[in-house]
């Protein structure tokens, strides 16, 4: 699916934090990575909620950037709540 990130400026930040997760599957391919710990509520890290985009800390279902396309190639992605 396709995403939008914006900052707290209204400033589209979407391309950076692709580029963000495309680097990190990168790595974690390189590195044979199965497992990835990721910061929950993240835009990007964040794992089964992420902040809804408001910057008022509301919460909305869903998965960060780079959780969502190191999920998609076969990593495990766990929450930082989870550990």
């Amino acid at each position: 699916s396709r995403c939008r990130v914006l900052n707290t400026s209204g400033d589209d930040v979407t391309e950076e934090f692709l580029k963000g997760a495309e680097e990190t599957l990168k790595i974690a391919n390189q590195m044979e990575i199965k497992e990835f710990i990721g910061k929950s509520r993240s835009p990007s890290c964040g794992f089964g909620q992420i902040y809804d985009g408001s910057f008022s800390g509301q919460l909305a279902p869903g998965n960060g950037v780079t959780a969502a396309l190191l999920m998609r190639n076969g990593i495990r992605i766990i929450s930082s709540d989870d550990i």
